[in-house]
């Protein structure tokens, strides 16, 4: 709250900084001829400044390299600089043939949940209408982030996180069903996968034809992934690995032709000769045999999604289905989950923007004491308190999708309060 109330201050200072001072280079912290006073600075402050005026050349120059470190705005703040390059515009994440072709996805994505999708009837259903389900392959909702040479729409997080948030809008049974299948489903994939695995398995997950779940979950491992029992035991001659085991509250269980399965391997230290056990990643098919799957749990919400458990019983998986390293798996399911939460915080700030409407929509017509609902501070400050909340949390999800996380904007925690436009409006 107090950041929201700042970055108005904060902009009107800069542009009356801007218009007033002869000297732009106070504004980019770069030193000035003199030791004139700035307008930003008094007292101590100013003293500080003065003094570091005077400092001997090599120490000036020790001075420049520091600040070039960091190119965070709220870290120039506290050394009187103001970087305004990273705040007057928010980067543009998208390039202009990119933003088109989301606006002209928008459209016909928004129109399809308003006109052929029926969230209650499915969450009667307790499944996903056959309908829409056939609707959203023609769309090609099942492979957004696939590239379009092996079948799919190609999108980047960007894009990919404002279709996810009109999904969520509407019906959270579909967002699960489509992002249990590309958020992580077959994400490892296109994360990790050979060109040959790419090439196997992408166009038919792209089309919808299969239908992709991730399997980390066990009975006695949740978070704590390193503590799985599924094991896969390699061949004599080499050729496959034999799975056995259980994965619990698996997405998509019960429908996946392609699962991303994590079992424990025994992998020889190649320093020691010592044999020890490290969870490996492998693309496992239903068509190879031995995989069943539970009934579908019975949920208290989003009921339309299906969730399963899934048991493995001798599956012979083919060596060249290893995904990733051999005794790599957990930084493959650290790296698939890592990659793909940014989609539940866009699906839901779409959810919470949909309540918000309902929310608005109730309390501009309903009457009490003579009064719509609406003009009573109580109210009022329920309906802002929703809207700081929405916005907060569709900032980060847009944030946390961006390419540039990483590419040396780490330390600039500001971002996250920065007003941006949202995407393809």
């Amino acid at each position: 709250m107090q950041a929201t109330r700042m970055a108005p201050s904060v902009g009107r200072l800069l542009r009356r900084l801007g218009a007033g001072s002869s000297r732009p280079s106070a504004l980019l912290g770069q030193p000035p001829p003199g030791p004139a006073r700035r307008p930003y600075a008094s007292g101590a402050a100013q003293a500080v400044l003065e003094k570091s005026d005077s400092l001997p050349p090599e120490a000036s120059t020790r001075e420049n390299q520091a600040k070039a470190e960091s190119k965070s705005f709220a870290v120039g703040m506290f050394k009187g600089q103001l970087t305004t390059d990273q705040v007057f515009p928010y980067p543009s994440v998208l390039n202009e043939d990119q933003t088109q072709f989301l606006k002209e996805l928008v459209g016909p994505v928004s129109r399809f949940f308003e006109e052929v999708n029926d969230a209650a009837k499915n969450d009667m259903m307790e499944k996903v209408e056959e309908t829409t389900m056939q609707g959203l392959k023609e769309l090609g909702a099942f492979g957004l982030q696939v590239p379009s040479e092996l079948g799919g729409v190609g999108l980047c997080n960007t894009q990919y996180a404002r279709l996810v948030e009109i999904v969520g809008t509407h019906d959270l049974g579909v967002g699960i069903t489509l992002g249990a299948h590309q958020s992580i489903g077959f994400k490892g994939i296109l994360l990790f996968g050979t060109k040959a695995q790419k090439e196997k398995y992408l166009p038919k997950l792209a089309s919808g034809e299969t239908i992709a779940a991730f399997c980390l979950t066990e009975p006695a491992s949740g978070s704590d992934a390193a503590s799985i029992r599924t094991s896969a035991v390699p061949s004599p001659c080499g050729k496959y690995y034999t799975l056995n085991g259980s994965k619990i509250w698996i997405s998509n269980g019960g429908l996946a032709d392609v699962f991303t399965v994590f079992a424990k391997t025994p992998v020889t230290d190649a320093a020691t000769g010592a044999v020890k056990e490290k969870i490996t990643a492998f693309v496992v098919e239903r068509g190879f045999g031995g995989v069943t799957h539970g009934p579908p749990e019975k949920k208290m919400g989003i009921k339309a999604s299906n969730t399963a458990e899934v048991y493995f019983d001798g599956v012979r998986v083919p060596s060249e289905n290893v995904l990733g390293e051999v005794g790599g798996g957990f930084k493959v399911a650290m790296h698939i989950l890592n990659n793909g939460r940014f989609g539940m915080a866009a699906a839901l700030a779409g959810t919470m923007r949909g309540i918000i409407a309902k929310a608005v929509d109730h309390a501009t017509n309903r009457t009490q004491f003579g009064e719509k609902i609406h003009n009573f501070g109580l109210i009022q400050e329920k309906l802002a308190r929703m809207a700081m909340l929405q916005y907060v949390t569709e900032s980060l999800a847009y944030r946390v999708g961006e390419p540039r996380v990483g590419a040396g904007f780490q330390d600039d925690l500001t971002w996250l309060s920065v007003p941006r436009r949202r995407p393809g409006r």
